[in-house]
């Protein structure tokens, strides 16, 4: 009898797990289509080739990315720290707040152009946008959000359960769909259109003192922030002398001394908008950042870039001319943009 009795067990037991194989939660994007425009003289995104960028997907990720019921008090929304006035980053604090006022070692960085990512974070901790998403929600500074509180707090929302049905075919709440439909939001954020991506197309020409900056830049700075994404996406030890927070950088994520103090090289575009400046946010005017160039090869570790061992010196009209073609990346009509609202 008891072995009947187990055998019997052990058989409801296959047959569960057999029902749950074939009617898995599909978590997988489904809905309309989309495709990314971007200008001739950019590479093609890689993000969206395995799971196509939706319709339906974007919406359900914008209202996720405004929704302040994924922190535990309600106050906090991914948005908070990654503004459209500020390029999706932080225009007033130089590192970002989190719920109960409480702020992390690290500047919010701007939201944009990520489909071109591999890694994301200062520090390339992250390969999925949806997991730096989890991170920020559970993170007891920045969101202190519960993944289980919050499934049901959408489940009962009947407008959430109309997105996510057309988002995923099902009204299903659950982690990987939230994670997958901030990705599809936040990877289809597109900064294309400033002056420099005009003069590309022949449709505007620089200035004179622009069109110098321009070549200041190719000489001292497209080694890193290579056109037209304006950085090469790597990590670099960009001679930044430590903080008092002494954030290691890389070497938190790969263990690796060499890899000590490098962080994400950042693009150059939309900087009128997105300061201050640096992974911590410690610079706040373009002055600073030529300042430092000219010297952290004096005044720091071997471990810095190769490329900036010599320095960066530049002249005071120098700098003005680089300073006035670094406002040509910036796309000015960015924090107006209704599809991002």
């Amino acid at each position: 009898m008891i072995r009947t009795a187990i055998v019997i067990i052990s058989l409801m037991f296959l047959f569960v797990i057999a029902c749950q194989k074939e009617n898995p939660v599909n978590n997988r994007v489904t809905g309309t289509p989309l495709t990314l425009t971007v200008p001739a003289h950019f590479p093609l995104p890689g993000m969206f080739d395995n799971e196509p960028l939706t319709r339906e997907g974007i919406d359900l990720g914008k209202k996720l990315f405004y929704e302040n019921r994924l922190s535990k008090d309600g106050s906090i929304s991914c948005a908070s720290c990654h503004q459209q006035v500020a390029a999706f980053g932080t225009y007033d604090h130089d590192l970002s707040h989190g719920i109960n006022n409480q702020h992390s070692s690290r500047n919010a960085p701007p939201l944009f152009n990520l489909a071109w990512q591999h890694y994301f974070g200062w520090d390339g901790q992250y390969q999925r946008i949806g997991d730096v998403a989890s991170a920020h929600i559970r993170s007891k500074i920045d969101m202190a959000g519960n993944f289980s509180t919050i499934s049901n707090v959408l489940r009962n929302d009947p407008s959430y359960a109309a997105l996510f049905k057309n988002a995923f075919g099902t009204p299903d709440v659950n982690e990987e769909r939230m994670g997958k439909a901030l990705q599809q939001f936040s990877g289809s954020i597109l900064s294309v259109s400033a002056k420099y991506d005009s003069v590309r197309q022949q449709l505007a020409v620089f200035t004179q003192e622009e069109a110098a900056g321009y070549t200041l830049f190719k000489t001292h700075c497209n080694g890193c922030h290579t056109e037209p994404l304006f950085t090469d996406n790597s990590f670099r030890n960009n001679g930044l002398p430590p903080s008092l927070l002494n954030d290691i950088g890389r070497e938190r994520i790969t263990s690796k001394p060499e890899d000590r103090y490098r962080f994400r090289v950042p693009t150059l575009r939309n900087l009128f908008l997105s300061f201050p400046f640096m992974h911590d946010g410690r610079m706040i005017a373009f002055s600073q950042i030529y300042e430092h160039y000219a010297t952290a090869n004096q005044i720091n570790t071997p471990l810095i870039d190769p490329l900036l061992k010599e320095g960066i010196v530049l002249t005071a009209n120098e700098q003005a001319s680089l300073t006035a073609f670094l406002r040509t990346l910036t796309q000015f009509d960015f924090p107006d943009r209704p599809e991002y609202k």
